[in-house]
């Protein structure tokens, strides 16, 4: 089992920064990916970024130069920096964590963060 524990979400104006974090545990030895995907009210549930434990990053066209995940592996801690806001951003975030164990793959979810940016 993993478990995600997210930091870092609040209120902030347009134009703003915040930094949300996602510190795992548990049997985190074989996480290959974590990710942040986010989901407004009456709206699907959407990948913004994720990061492999190589380094390699995706981010959703929406978020492209605003948004930069990182991770720090010694850690078992995943970032994702929002800069410049935007009102559409606001939603609640969730981290996500794929293991992968003898060829299954395993998901995990946090218990989500609120962003909230106003105009």
């Amino acid at each position: 089992q993993v478990q995600l524990v997210e930091s870092g979400g609040g209120l902030v104006q347009a134009g703003g920064s915040l930094t949300l974090s996602c510190a795992a545990s548990g049997t985190i030895f074989s996480i290959n990916v974590m990710g942040w995907y986010r989901q407004a009210p009456g709206k699907q549930r959407e990948l913004v970024a994720d990061i492999t434990s190589e380094g390699s990053t995706n981010y959703a066209d929406s978020v492209k130069g605003r948004f930069t995940i990182s991770r720090d592996n010694a850690k078992n801690t995943v970032y994702l920096r929002m800069n410049s806001l935007k009102p559409e951003d606001t939603a609640v975030y969730y981290c996500k964590a794929e293991r992968k164990a003898l060829s299954v793959r395993y998901y995990y979810w946090g218990q989500g963060t609120q962003v909230t940016v106003s105009s």
